[in-house]
């Protein structure tokens, strides 16, 4: 089931399911109203729609199956014009990993070695990547799953404008995908954690690299490198593990203006949403609704953000990210709103 927040009929929020081939949205309050004649509360929000659990989940596949049948005119939406809200519009919170063991070699050649990069590139191909220094540079990263936590009110959806900050001079994208908990735990085993995922869906981590590498110098952040609103994309809309069973051979693909710039693969995570689960879980209760996202996909097949590239995003770029079988995060770039100062006192 792909499970969205659009903007419904009434002007407001609400949850829906994909049906027709995703060319509709079942509205799931509307359909149950006219299926049993009475809301339920649990269709008032997809935060209240997890935290309902597994009754919920039944009832939407039950209403979900009304509304393509009986088609009724106040439960159906069509996708085209339809505006979209991220499945969650104000997640509970957001971790966002360093999944990828591409993406730190490739940042650390980038960043920390500059005209070294080459070297050690030509290290790796001779003697492994183990004698490489962008390996000896993040033996920590092998040790542990690494996450910061991000700003959940500034979180926008499929066709969302993203606005540049005023301060960057260097705007870029990052290829992720995320997931969504469904079921609260703590000390979560790994061999149980892929039960309190509620679903998958795609993360653009708008950064600001340049103020982001200044920020890092100084052991912490990021910061304002990341944190600006609609600076979080996540979207189209939410699929439910039973549609995904096997989650981790899926292609990633970004392009920007129809050009692709990156590809590569969920198969390549070094660290699995089920170890990130049972990392963070430890001494730590999850929650319904809390968003974890991968991090940058960067592997065999290609890098996935522009700091890897020596690439950066212009105002009216188009950046679409798509991740098999979940589906196309598309978002446009718009330019910062230049500050407006303050009126001049009047003289006296």
């Amino acid at each position: 089931m792909k499970l969205a927040t659009v903007i419904g009929p009434d002007s407001r929020p609400q949850i829906g399911a994909l049906i027709e081939n995703d060319r509709a949205i079942a509205l799931l309050q509307a359909g149950v109203t006219s299926m049993e004649g009475a809301p339920v509360p649990y269709f008032n929000s997809m935060l209240s729609f997890l935290q309902a659990g597994a009754e919920a989940q039944y009832k939407a596949f039950v209403v979900q199956d009304f509304v393509a049948d009986q088609k009724p005119a106040s439960a159906v939406m069509p996708i085209s014009g339809t505006t979209f809200l991220s499945p969650l519009p104000v997640p509970e919170s957001i971790r966002d990993a360093m999944s990828f063991e591409q993406h730190i070699i490739n940042s650390i050649r980038v960043v920390g070695l500059g005209p070294y990069a080459k070297i050690d590139e030509t290290i790796e191909k001779w003697f492994g990547r183990r004698r490489s220094l962008a390996f000896r540079f993040n033996k920590a990263w092998y040790e542990r799953p690494i996450y910061y936590k991000s700003n959940r009110f500034s979180v926008v959806g499929h066709g969302a404008v993203v606005r540049m900050p005023a301060y960057t001079a260097a705007f870029d994208y990052e290829l992720e995908w995320g997931i969504v908990i469904g079921k609260a735990g703590r000390d979560i085993p790994l061999s149980a954690a892929r039960d309190h995922i509620a679903g998958y869906t795609i993360f653009n981590d708008f950064s600001a690299r340049d103020i982001q590498m200044k920020e890092m110098k100084g052991r912490l952040g990021p910061a304002k490198g990341k944190d600006f609103d609609t600076g979080n994309v996540i979207g189209p809309w939410l699929v439910t593990p039973d549609d995904i069973p096997e989650p981790y051979n899926l292609t990633m693909t970004a392009r920007v203006n129809g050009e692709e710039w990156s590809r590569g693969s969920t198969s390549d995570m070094h660290w699995t949403f089920e170890k990130l689960i049972s990392y963070i879980s430890q001494s730590e209760t999850l929650y319904p609704g809390e968003f974890i996202g991968s991090g940058t996909c960067s592997g065999k097949l290609g890098k996935g953000s522009g700091l890897e590239l020596g690439r950066t995003l212009n105002a009216g770029d188009v950046v679409e990210l798509e991740v098999e079988k979940i589906g196309i995060l598309r978002n446009r770039v718009a330019p910062p709103v230049k500050a407006v100062p303050p009126p001049a006192p009047a003289k006296r």
